[in-house]
């Protein structure tokens, strides 16, 4: 028997409906600027604006809560994951992807959107002591308290390498503090309809607060993958990057992308073109991948595994949800 939590339930029973609403009743392209506005109540909405309207699930992949295609699948041992069919907009696997689940550095695919849409990558920022003050074992860019640096090479250090300074730094910028940008995540995670979701810091560092499910980043990736900046950053297999440290002289550094998919250290799947993606690893989330590729039919493929026990079981689960459901 499967629990709900009420939540989960009011959630489901939203998005059901709100579709069945849009297939029925939504002709007109007309849109609205918060779509999830519509969600938490689209008949009001829809009196007020005076027109039909685009409801928040008309472009989603959209599935209950049972489980999809886990028993076609090995042993290779994840917390959750799922497969998403952007171009058909169908969930095509799904194991446990409404479980909460800590995210570690997936956390910065929602960092970026939030830059992306809020900053110019030709910003200058300088880099605070705060951000640089990190744990020996935290990854990072090499980035040094009164560097100066592009939001653009900022983003390419939080997406390539997963730089926590640049995470931080970058959230300095845009809202003055890690606190305050970590309630414009909150905030900008439910209009992406990612409710289940609580973010505490815009690096992924572990707190017990700081969650998501593997729904929640499917929501939140696919929005950033409609940004062009965004899918041309995480296809990139490495990058020099210049900028000024605290005199003002030159420096240079060199990022490579942490996917291994993308940068040769894994077999592709055959068939199928990967983009990108990003990773994340600590102890309390475990292996994590978010993934964007496509297949050979050229439909746009998202698929997520998190809290795989090592990354070879990680990207062996990845390679066998891609060939069985996505192909």
């Amino acid at each position: 028997m499967i629990c709900i939590n009420n939540h989960l339930k009011q959630k489901l029973l939203c998005i059901i409906c709100i579709a069945a609403v849009f297939l029925t009743a939504c002709s007109s392209n007309d849109s609205f600027a918060d779509a999830y506005a519509a969600y938490e109540n689209p008949y009001s909405i829809q009196q007020t604006s005076g027109k039909k309207i685009n409801f928040f699930s008309s472009d989603l992949c959209v599935t209950g809560t049972a489980d999809l295609g886990v028993n076609e699948v090995a042993a290779y041992t994840a917390g959750a994951s799922g497969a998403f069919n952007i171009t058909r907009k169908e969930v095509v696997y799904a194991s446990s992807i409404y479980e909460k689940m800590f995210p570690a550095s997936l956390t910065k695919i929602l960092t970026a959107y939030i830059i992306l849409n809020n900053c110019k990558l030709d910003d200058k920022v300088t880099i605070s002591e705060n951000a640089v003050n990190l744990e020996a074992d935290a990854s990072n860019c090499g980035l040094k308290s009164g560097d100066v640096i592009s939001v653009e090479s900022l983003l390419y250090g939080l997406l390539l390498p997963s730089g926590n300074d640049a995470a931080i730094a970058l959230a300095e910028y845009c809202c003055g503090s890690v606190e305050a940008f970590a309630d414009k995540m909150n905030q900008t995670a439910k209009s992406l309809g990612a409710t289940a979701s609580h973010f505490c810091n815009p690096s992924g560092l572990h707190d017990d607060n700081h969650y998501t499910t593997v729904y929640d980043l499917y929501l939140i990736f696919q929005s950033c993958i409609k940004n062009e900046e965004f899918v041309k950053i995480i296809n990139t297999k490495e990058i020099t990057v210049k900028y000024s440290d605290i005199k003002g002289e030159s420096v240079q550094k060199t990022y490579e992308n942490t996917n291994r998919y993308l940068i040769g250290k894994e077999s592709i799947p055959s068939g199928f073109e990967v983009i990108g993606g990003k990773t994340g690893t600590t102890n309390a989330a475990g292996n994590c991948l978010v993934l964007l590729s496509k297949n050979a039919e050229n439909e746009e493929i998202v698929s997520i595994v998190m809290k795989s026990a090592s990354k070879t079981d990680l990207y062996n689960l990845m390679s066998q949800i891609l060939n069985t459901f996505c192909s």
